[in-house]
């Protein structure tokens, strides 16, 4: 294994809430009205340092995609998923954009998540209306 090279992001991040590696901008973000099952998600465009699991197939509320998780590249935790392929085309926007569940980072002020008394434990993807 190699040694590791970590992007370091400028301005308000978003990063690991167990080792504190940057992840993503506030500025990429183009939703927070997604859920998932700890509570609130946010779609991001652009996400780094990260790796990518396995694909596979979900069947969430909006229909079926093709995920893949994705993991802090420091420490290893899942951090959300990224929208491999969408198989609806209402939900095509989705495609090489990435989900960051807020339980599982810091906010750009450090701030945590804490999972939503309401947070559903069978679902994600839900978009409010």
């Amino acid at each position: 294994m190699g040694r590791l090279f970590l992007l370091s992001l400028e301005g308000h991040v978003y990063s690991c809430k167990h080792c504190r590696t940057h992840l993503a901008l506030a500025d990429d973000i183009l939703s927070r009205s997604f859920h998932c099952r700890h509570g609130r998600a946010y779609l991001f465009d652009n996400v780094v340092n990260v790796t990518d699991g396995e694909k596979e197939e979900r069947i969430m509320i909006t229909g079926l995609h093709t995920v893949v998780d994705i993991f802090c590249v420091s420490c290893g935790s899942i951090v959300g998923w990224k929208y491999e392929a969408a198989h609806e085309k209402s939900q095509k926007y989705k495609e090489g954009k990435f989900i960051l569940e807020r339980f599982k980072i810091l906010g750009p002020d450090g701030s945590h998540y804490l999972i939503a008394p309401e947070a559903q434990f069978g679902g994600s993807d839900v978009e409010e209306a």
